[in-house]
C-alpha cells in the first residue's frame, strides 16, 4: 500500500508540474529559437546521418578492454592478502607466499589476450 500510494504521488506530482510549465512557461517562439543548437556552432550535416558499424565495434572493444585496467587495480591492491597464506605449524615465520593471487589474475589475462588475440585475427580493430 505505501509503494502504490508513493507511485500515485510521483506520477502525480510529475503531471502537475509538466502541466504547470506548458500552461505558465514562456511561449515567446521564432525560428532562430527553433534551430538545433550544437556547442555555439551552426551544425553540420544530418542529425540522422548513418555510423558505421566498425564505429560501435571500437567502442565496445574499448569498453571491454578498459573494464580490465578497471579490473586490475583492486586485485593489485588486495595483492598481498591474496598471495599470504597462514604457515603450517612448525614452519619459520606466521605466513607463506602462495601464487594463488599471480594466477588469478594470470588466469584473467590470459582470457583477455585470448579475446585480442581473436578480435585481432578478425580484423576488428585495425584501421584500414
Amino acid at each position: 500500500m505505501p509503494a502504490g500510494l508513493a507511485i500515485v504521488l510521483g506520477v502525480g506530482f510529475c503531471g502537475l508540474f509538466t502541466a504547470l510549465a506548458v500552461l505558465v512557461g514562456p511561449k515567446a517562439t521564432n525560428p532562430d529559437k527553433l534551430k538545433p543548437f550544437e556547442c555555439g556552432s551552426e551544425p553540420i550535416g544530418t542529425p540522422r546521418g548513418r555510423y558505421s558499424v566498425r564505429f560501435y565495434q571500437v567502442a565496445i572493444l574499448f569498453l571491454v578492454f578498459d573494464i580490465e585496467a578497471a579490473f586490475m587495480y583492486p586485485w593489485a591492491i588486495l595483492y598481498r592478502q591474496l598471495s599470504i597464506v597462514p604457515a603450517p605449524p612448525g614452519a619459520p615465520g606466521a605466513f607463506m607466499v602462495s601464487a594463488f593471487g599471480f594466477a588469478e589474475m594470470l588466469v584473467f589475462v590470459a582470457i583477455l589476450v585470448v579475446a585480442l588475440a581473436y578480435v585481432w585475427r578478425k580484423k576488428a580493430i585495425g584501421w584500414d
